[in-house]
């Protein structure tokens, strides 16, 4: 793993509803939970085995959330992913760093002429 992907820590926000992963090439990643939850990369949440490459939808990020959503807890798995326990009871999905990189929604990974051709799309 480099710098872009390996995580120096990870803070969950109840009253924000967000997680934050501080990267250790000093990027800071804010998601809300909703659309973390809603970016579930496990089988059942991606419809199939065959959507199990489709890439997340930043534009969750984006969106008011619908409910209020909490983390349990957290567990690294190896190296490579995060696994999130959901108070809804669902902890399927492993959120591998990488991933959770590449849809991080701040302006500077996600900027806005992207995130308007996304939408419209």
């Amino acid at each position: 793993m480099g710098k872009k992907t390996t995580p120096k820590s990870v803070t969950v926000n109840k009253a924000d509803q967000t997680m934050e992963i501080v990267w250790a090439d000093g990027h800071e990643s804010v998601y809300g939970l909703e659309g973390l939850r809603k970016n579930c990369p496990c089988v059942i949440c991606k419809g199939g085995h065959e959507s199990m490459s489709t890439a997340a939808d930043r534009s969750l990020f984006l969106q008011e959330p619908d409910r209020y959503w909490e983390i349990n807890d957290l567990k690294q798995v190896g190296n490579h992913a995060l696994q999130i326990f959901w108070s809804d009871g669902h902890s399927n999905g492993m959120y591998r760093w990488d991933h959770l990189r590449a849809m991080c929604p701040c302006k500077e990974c996600y900027p806005p002429e992207v995130r308007e051709a996304e939408l419209t799309h």
